[in-house]
């Protein structure tokens, strides 16, 4: 005898279940929200950043070799941004490069004589200050940290051409760690690619993030580049700034030599067990430089400088810094088929 069935309940198989309908799913958010909420927070980055946002205008003999800005005889203009309450402006060192005079216009139509502060082409950043008496308060900019962004993120580029109103692009972060040529040749690293336009004469303005924060200083340097911004990163800018307002200019070294990249036969590569399959063939040496003064011949292929490779004449300048200079340091080349170590002493560059 099955003694659970007592306390089992007869299961009735003629009782279905009613039909469930399902309740309507409400979407979190419209196309009209979405739409509205992005142009809301470009509009908060508006009205927070756009007071500091600057109109300059120069006047100078020439137009500055190589220049991007928008010039005609003797004068150009471009935008930059107040970043202290005492009248320090950052722009681009294309836009005020050999200036006789600049005048600065700002968002509340007061406008202003600088002077040059310095600039520092190699990175197209410089630094001009206002001259005049303030008769009130500066709206000022602050910085953030450019390594805190990401591809994607909502960025918004202001300007401030021609001495109108500020004007807006917006977009995101389309790249970062992008490498461009400045107007001397050097290698500008890590800048920031957006598909937020940039308009002629908004050059050296800000790139802001969602919180109004300067992320970025546009550049010009790309004529050809429509529909698109670069930008050198804020946390480069600031390095930039503080050795502008101190020395006036940016201190770097150099060895005195041009060269061309080349590639290096295999059998010398596996022979002397080398890191790289390039280097930079000498093609000049200056006369009584660091690069002479250590022995430096034309042909000699360079490989490496203190220990770490050199593949292109690019890994060489990022290498030559200020803190190198009056310093020596083992220079590696290729002399035919022989590996030299010369000691080379780096001295600093006088623009």
């Amino acid at each position: 005898m099955n003694r659970i069935a007592p306390f089992l309940e007869p299961i009735n198989n003629s009782v279905t279940a009613a039909p469930v309908t399902p309740s309507p799913v409400t979407p979190l958010h419209t196309d009209g929200q979405l739409l509205d909420a992005y142009s809301q927070a470009v509009i908060n980055v508006v009205n927070k950043a756009s007071p500091s946002v600057v109109y300059i205008e120069v006047r100078q003999a020439e137009p500055p070799e190589g220049s991007r800005g928008r010039r005609g005889p003797g004068g150009g203009s471009g935008s930059g941004f107040i970043f202290t309450h005492d009248g320090f402006i950052l722009t681009n060192s294309h836009v005020v490069h050999g200036a006789q005079m600049i005048r600065v216009t700002l968002s509340d139509g007061r406008n202003l004589s600088a002077r040059l502060i310095g600039d520092d082409p190699d990175t197209d950043l410089a630094v001009i200050r206002l001259d005049d008496h303030l008769d009130g308060p500066l709206s000022v900019a602050t910085f953030a940290d450019s390594t805190a962004i990401q591809v994607g993120q909502l960025v918004v580029a202001i300007g401030n051409p021609y001495g109108f109103q500020a004007t807006v692009t917006a977009g995101v972060v389309s790249a970062l760690a992008r490498s461009l040529r400045a107007t001397t040749g050097r290698l500008i690293d890590n800048m920031i690619q957006t598909d937020a336009a940039l308009n002629p004469g908004n050059s050296g303005g800000p790139l802001m993030n969602s919180r109004g924060e300067v992320v970025g200083v546009n550049t010009a340097i790309i004529a050809q580049a429509q529909g698109i911004c670069f930008a050198i990163p804020s946390n480069t800018a600031q390095f930039v700034v503080a050795r502008l307002i101190r020395d006036g200019r940016v201190r770097r070294s150099y060895i005195g030599l041009g060269g061309q990249n080349v590639n290096l036969h295999r059998r010398i590569v596996r022979f002397h067990r080398l890191e790289q399959n390039s280097g930079v063939l000498v093609q000049a040496v200056e006369k009584d430089g660091p690069a002479e003064k250590a022995g430096v011949r034309d042909g000699d292929i360079l490989i490496s400088f203190d220990g770490k490779p050199i593949q292109i004449i690019d890994d060489l300048q990022r290498l030559l810094t200020q803190e190198r200079s009056n310093v020596s340091y083992p220079l590696e080349v290729l002399r035919q088929q022989e590996k030299l170590s010369l000691p080379i002493v780096p001295q600093e560059r006088v623009a």
